[in-house]
């Protein structure tokens, strides 16, 4: 997948909170960066360089903000998840999902279904399109799916979670990955499930450290984290209540973790990644990263859809500015690019003056 080249954006602002390594320059790529370092852990044979990494969010994680992303440091790029049971006719959907450029890699393809037979031949099918490795969601709490026991319904089923993972990891030739929750208040099978994840080959585990219930408010368990940190010897990732660059740091001590999940906080401030707190992105910086963003969203889905997409990012991007309601409408409701820019360059001239 090709697009048009934008600016090195990330040389700069990744630079400017680089956590000890090389700054990228002009001319360097991720990879002759990385050849030089030690991997900090591996999936499988997969060596992954980074601690932190982007959670595959519906609607958000799309190729557009997931490279953007990964250039600031995330470590891996996991795609929006797709239903199984729409793989085999590869329509649009499932293509648009799926698409990722070679930077990008490592980039895990993530599936949800309830079915292990609809799983598996899905895995099978998308395995030809070369990602480095596979991940079963069960952690969506999405009434829609969970109910019919997908996403985190599957964890109501363990029995089927092992036959799944179990035939995954013999027939694949990439490996398995699986994303869970605590499971559901009235059955808490987090424990039981990242048992039976290892033990039938998966390679790793991220916990999204809330129930079903939770959804996505309350208190993330973070001991529940540390007690499957002690179970298992496969890489392990944390997700849950980590906002700031500070946080984790904070989750890895405090529970073991091998590396940890983004996923809220990451929207309208992707230089978490980057090490950088929301309150030390420069006005320069931000303009650098939103017309880089909206250039991709504009070259992924063309110059409609792709302004009518961005717009959830853009409330995002403006919301310390804490802009009247007014000065919000004007910039949402723009219907070119460059109506767009005008308003979101007057908000910038404002800040500016300040």
């Amino acid at each position: 997948m090709t697009f048009p080249p934008g600016p090195a954006l990330a040389r700069d602002q990744r630079a400017a909170a680089h956590d000890g390594g090389p700054p990228l320059h002009a001319g360097a790529s991720r990879h002759s960066l990385t050849m030089t370092a030690s991997p900090d852990f591996f999936i499988g044979h997969i060596p992954v360089f980074g601690r932190a990494i982007l959670a595959p969010m519906d609607g958000f994680s799309d190729w557009p903000f997931r490279s953007l992303c990964r250039e600031l440091g995330s470590a891996l790029s996991y795609t929006e998840f797709v239903n199984a049971r729409e793989v085999p006719a590869n329509g649009k959907y499932v293509r648009d999902k799926l698409r990722f450029t070679e930077d990008e890699r490592p980039i895990v393809f993530q599936l949800y279904g309830d079915d292990p037979d609809e799983i598996v031949r899905a895995a099978l099918q998308v395995q030809a399109l070369q990602p480095d490795a596979i991940d079963i969601n069960m952690g969506c709490p999405a009434k829609s799916i969970a109910n019919r026991g997908a996403g985190v319904g599957l964890m109501r089923t363990p029995l089927k979670v092992a036959r799944i993972f179990r035939r995954l990891s013999r027939m694949l030739q990439i490996p398995v990955t699986g994303k869970i929750r605590l499971g559901w208040e009235d059955c808490r099978t987090y424990r039981l499930i990242a048992r039976v994840v290892e033990e039938n080959g998966g390679q790793a585990l991220a916990v999204h450290a809330r129930t079903r219930e939770q959804g996505y408010s309350g208190r993330a368990d973070w001991d529940a984290i540390a007690e499957i940190r002690q179970l298992l010897s496969i890489p392990l990732i944390g997700n849950g209540d980590v906002q700031t660059p500070e946080d984790i740091a904070r989750m890895r001590n405090y529970t073991g973790c091998d590396a940890v999940m983004i996923g809220r906080a990451a929207i309208g401030n992707p230089w978490i990644f980057a090490g950088l707190r929301r309150e030390a992105v420069s006005l320069e910086q931000l303009e650098s990263l939103v017309r880089e963003h909206l250039r991709r969203n504009l070259a992924f889905y063309g110059p409609e859809l792709g302004l009518v997409l961005f717009r959830k990012h853009a409330v995002q991007y403006i919301r310390p500015f804490m802009p009247d309601r007014a000065v919000r409408t004007r910039l949402l409701r723009a219907e070119t690019p460059q109506a767009f820019w005008q308003q979101f360059e007057r908000l910038l001239a404002a800040r500016k003056g300040r």
